[in-house]
């Protein structure tokens, strides 16, 4: 896989944050589509074939971000997850531990953070320079 063919799924109940993260990732390559809620990436994720990377906001109304992962897995068993939170406390919280293959980064986040994770997670290694 390359970043070309790797597709993000970006959920953020706030738009300024879900577009700033979609802009950040669609710059670098990735294909990458929006929902502005759990339920809608639910809905959307039947649709869109491969899921490569969730990236979710933790604190969202009607469905926790760690919640909406359990779901998507259900259909992506391999699914990759970034969780962003202002709140890291309530998400460990919530799971305790973090699996193998999800990472979280604390809002805001820098778009080099953002990147470096989502590098990580989807290719276990750092951007180079």
């Amino acid at each position: 896989m390359n970043q070309r063919s790797a597709r993000v799924l970006v959920v953020d109940d706030e738009e300024g944050i879900r577009v700033f993260v979609c802009r950040v990732l669609q710059d670098a390559g990735y294909d990458v589509v929006m929902a502005a809620s759990g339920a809608e990436a639910i809905a959307m994720a039947s649709t869109l074939g491969t899921i490569d990377l969730l990236v979710t906001d933790e604190m969202m109304p009607s469905m926790a971000g760690h919640e909406l992962a359990r779901a998507v897995r259900e259909r992506e068993p391999g699914v990759r997850v970034l969780y962003l939170t202002g709140f890291s406390d309530r998400l460990f919280k919530e799971k305790r531990v973090l699996w193998a293959d999800e990472a979280f980064l604390d809002k805001p986040c820098t778009t080099k953070a953002l990147l470096e994770a989502v590098s990580q997670l989807l290719f276990g290694e750092l951007l180079s320079g």
